[in-house]
């Protein structure tokens, strides 16, 4: 009797969990999907309309984030059903903190969100007491926010007080800070990372990462031209157009060797005479008047034909202490970093990352060339491990690095970020020296400076009269007056602060491109604008994904925008 030929299984299609968010697994891989599940994420958002911080959540819900803690001491009133869309007639009277939770989730089932009904003074508990002195040390309860993967505090009157202490622990327990304001027609933000806090999947452009190495070729990839181009003129028209383009320039880098004394072409000048040359190989006799494999091999020189450097971003690592020196309790960053130079100073080049570009070529070739440089790449992925590993022994680690996570570093050691995170740029009355250049206001007229110094003299006008009793009633052109004076005197302060000595001259000149500012703050009264506040939170949550899934480079360290030009603008201060 014949056997019956068995059915094949059914393809795997992907997991309901694959759908649902396809498109950003594209963006962020697997491994970003999980970090930004494991994350637990803190809003701050007591006694300000909170909607920037809501629109942040909101961005952050939709990807998935594992869960979310809001912390907001009031109730809803009726101000906030015109701005808040997380609040409906029904949440009035409601505590604001449960009823945007419980709409937010709505969102996403698999998201987990805390509503916490409390100040965030009464939240945080003795951790900061009322009359603690500005200092990390006051924040006594050493586990106060250990459970969560990063902060967002909202600016309010209520909650600048206590902003420096919680930058404090933050710094202190490495935990990552957002300070968001959206106020009126203008928002900025500003992020507080640990120091350092390294990328390695930083995802540069693909076109960039290409590490071809044909002025070092090793022996597997010389062979392998070798064995191709040896008879090029004796090679059909067919083959002669399909011989892949580095293959062709690594033979005709050997001619080039043997009429200029051994010496490869360096400068600019040698390279285009290089090029000259490879164009004059091609064969012109044919239908096309050319073949394409040696257009993309005359194209590549200028790129390719370069000897290897380390990059800045790379370089500023391998400097690092902690890159030099690591030490048993190192994050594993480190680890492979220390080999990574230990690679670089045996080979004078960094991991091959093993990637081709597209070529022109016979299917079987290209296969084959792609297998000496993944071969290649993979090596140097070993012997890196290996490095890594005798390091782990010699401090006696307990858990080892993650082969992938070395493989990761490997292939994209070259674009390496390190971020050296500062403190919130936050106004310092006995600072030393100014924490931004005026000048740089001055030469450009569309600089968008002026507003987070506008944003600096709020804060600081909340700070002066945090104890002042509250007044209720309706806003007049007297209260908005007062209120616009006493903002320019804070702003004279800021400027004052940040004016070197050598720009004394040119402090007043400052003053007229923040009062428009100022008015527009005014006028707000402290109130959101739900759409600027969307778009902010938009920008926010963008930068958090980055942080927490620690791929794609952040923004260092603060975010500017103008809602009226509808402009934005990157500072570190």
């Amino acid at each position: 009797m014949t056997a019956r030929p068995l059915t094949p299984p059914p393809l795997q299609g992907p997991t309901a969990k694959g759908k649902k968010y396809d498109r950003q697994l594209r963006l962020w891989a697997a491994s970003g999907q999980q970090a930004l599940e494991d994350a637990h994420v803190l809003l701050l958002n007591d006694g300000s309309p909170g909607v920037v911080g809501v629109e942040t959540l909101k961005n952050l819900i939709l990807p998935g984030i594992g869960s979310y803690t809001i912390v907001d001491g009031n109730m809803v009133a009726e101000k906030d059903l015109g701005i808040n869309f997380f609040l409906t007639d029904q949440s009035l009277g409601k505590s604001r903190a449960e009823e945007t939770c419980k709409y937010l989730t709505e969102l996403n089932p698999d998201v987990k969100g805390y509503p916490v009904q409390k100040s965030v003074r009464d939240f945080l508990g003795n951790a900061i007491p009322s009359d603690a002195p500005d200092r990390p040390s006051s924040l006594a309860d050493p586990n106060t926010l250990d459970k969560y993967s990063l902060v967002l505090f909202v600016a309010s009157k209520q909650n600048y007080p206590l902003l420096r202490l919680v930058s404090s622990y933050c710094a202190t327990k490495a935990l990552p800070l957002f300070y968001v304001h959206s106020l009126g027609l203008f928002s900025h933000f500003s992020t507080q990372l640990p120091d350092p806090f390294p990328i390695v999947d930083t995802h540069p452009d693909p076109t960039s990462t290409q590490d071809l190495r044909l002025l070092e070729p090793w022996p597997e990839l010389q062979a392998f031209a070798k064995s191709k181009t040896e008879n090029l003129d004796a090679l059909s028209t067919h083959d002669h157009g399909h011989i892949p383009c580095l293959l062709l320039l690594l033979r005709f880098l050997t001619d080039w060797r043997e009429s200029h004394d051994g010496n490869l072409p360096s400068e600019y000048r040698e390279k285009k005479e290089f090029k000259s040359f490879v164009e004059s190989k091609a064969r012109t006799d044919n239908p096309e008047g050319g073949e394409e494999n040696f257009d993309e091999a005359a194209a590549a020189i200028l790129k390719s034909l370069n000897k290897p450097s380390l990059p800045s971003g790379l370089r500023q690592v391998l400097e690092d202490p902690n890159s030099k020196e690591p030490q048993k309790d190192s994050a594993n960053f480190w680890l492979v970093a220390n080999a990574i130079q230990k690679f670089h100073q045996t080979h004078g080049a960094l991991p091959l990352p093993g990637a081709l570009p597209d070529m022109k070529a016979q299917s079987q070739d290209y296969i084959q060339l792609q297998n000496i440089y993944k071969a290649k790449a993979r090596h140097d992925i070993e012997e890196v491990t290996k490095s890594v590993r005798s390091t782990e022994a010699d401090l006696k680690r307990q858990t080892p690095v993650e082969a992938k996570e070395v493989e990761s570093f490997c292939k994209g050691a070259a674009f390496v970020k390190l971020i050296k995170g500062k403190p919130l740029p936050l106004y310092e009355p006995n600072a030393n020296a100014p924490q931004i250049s005026i000048q740089n206001i001055l030469d450009d007229e569309e600089s968008l400076l002026p507003i987070f110094l506008a944003f600096q003299a709020y804060d600081l006008w909340l700070q002066e009269s945090f104890n002042a009793p509250p007044d209720d009633d309706p806003a007049t052109s007297e209260k908005e007056q007062s209120a616009l004076t006493a903002l320019k005197q804070s702003a004279i302060k800021i400027i004052d602060l940040n004016v070197a000595s050598d720009q004394a001259q040119h402090a007043d000149e400052i003053l007229p491109k923040i009062e428009p500012i100022l008015e527009e703050f005014v006028r707000a009264d402290g109130a959101e604008l739900h759409n600027i506040s969307a778009l902010t939170g938009g920008m926010v949550a963008q930068e958090v994904i980055k942080v927490l899934t620690k791929q794609y480079i952040p923004i260092d360290n603060t975010c500017v925008f103008d809602g009226i030009a509808s402009k934005s603008a990157v500072f570190r201060l």
